[in-house]
C-alpha cells in the first residue's frame, strides 16, 4: 500500500492512499516497472491500520528529522506491506508516486495551491482537507517492448480524437508534439483515469477509451483493480 502524508514541518495532514500494480504483466507477473496502473483508495487501509502507521512510522520519522535539524515540508510517500492489519516499511519517497498520484489529486476537493502555501507559511493545521467520496482508477499506456527495449517517436495517430468528461483524465507521460501530431518517446506513454463510485464502472470507461484509441505502437494491463474488482 502507498501511503500519503504533507507536512509543513510542525504538523501533517493524511493525503490518501492507493495501491499501484508495478509488474508488467497480467496478474502481476513480469518484470517490474514504473508503474502500470493503480486504484484509489487501498483496499487494505482502515482506521485501525492508518492509526499504527502514524504512531508507529509517521509521527517517529517527522520527530527525528526534527531533531536533526531538519524542518521538512511537503508530500512524503510511505512504501508499506501489509500483513494481517501491520504496516511494515519499504520506502520513502519524498514526493507522490506515479501513477498513484494520478488517482489521488482528481479526488481532492480542496485547492491544491492553498494546501502547498498553507504549508510554505507552517499553517497546515487551520486547512482542511477535503476529498471527493469516490473511487479513482489508473490504467497506464505503455510502449510495446517496455519495461525492455521498445522503440521512440512512434506516432499516436487518433489520440487528438479522444475526448474526455467529467471525472475522466488523460495524462500525457512519454509524449511529444511535433507538427500538430502527437508521438511516443518514452516507456509509460499515457495514463488515463477515471472516477466513479466503484472500480468497475471507473475500468469499464477506461477501457472503452484505450480501444478507442486503437494505438497499434501500445499495451496496457486490462486487469487493473482486479483485487477489488469482481
Amino acid at each position: 500500500m502507498s501511503f500519503f502524508i504533507i507536512s509543513d514541518g510542525k504538523t501533517f495532514q493524511f493525503f490518501q492512499t492507493a495501491q499501484d500494480h508495478k509488474r508488467v504483466g497480467e496478474g502481476d507477473t513480469g518484470p517490474n516497472t514504473g508503474g502500470m496502473g493503480a486504484y484509489s483508495p487501498s483496499r487494505l487501509n482502515n482506521d485501525e491500520l492508518e492509526n499504527k502507521i502514524n504512531k508507529k512510522i509517521i509521527e517517529p520519522t517527522l520527530k527525528a528529522l526534527d531533531e536533526l535539524g531538519s524542518n521538512y515540508i511537503g508530500f512524503l510517500y510511505v512504501g508499506l506491506m501489509i500483513i494481517e492489519n501491520e504496516p511494515f516499511l519499504i520506502e520513502f519517497n519524498v514526493r507522490m508516486g506515479d501513477p498513484e498520484c494520478q488517482t489521488i489529486l482528481p479526488k481532492l476537493k480542496t485547492n491544491l495551491i492553498d494546501i502547498i502555501l498553507a504549508c510554505c507559511e507552517k499553517k497546515l493545521k487551520e486547512i482542511n482537507i477535503e476529498w471527493l467520496d469516490k473511487k479513482s482508477l489508473c490504467v497506464v499506456l505503455c510502449s510495446k517492448g517496455y519495461p525492455e527495449d521498445y522503440k521512440k517517436n512512434e506516432e499516436i495517430p487518433n489520440l487528438e480524437n479522444i475526448k474526455t468528461s467529467n471525472n475522466e483524465y488523460l495524462y500525457h507521460a512519454g509524449t511529444k508534439k511535433k507538427n500538430n501530431k502527437f508521438y511516443a518517446v518514452g516507456g509509460r506513454v499515457l495514463s488515463l483515469v477515471s472516477i466513479s463510485d466503484d472500480f468497475s464502472s471507473a475500468k469499464e470507461k477506461i477501457i472503452s477509451k484505450l480501444e478507442e484509441l486503437n494505438w497499434s505502437g501500445g499495451f496496457y494491463r486490462k486487469d487493473i483493480g482486479y483485487k477489488v474488482i469482481k
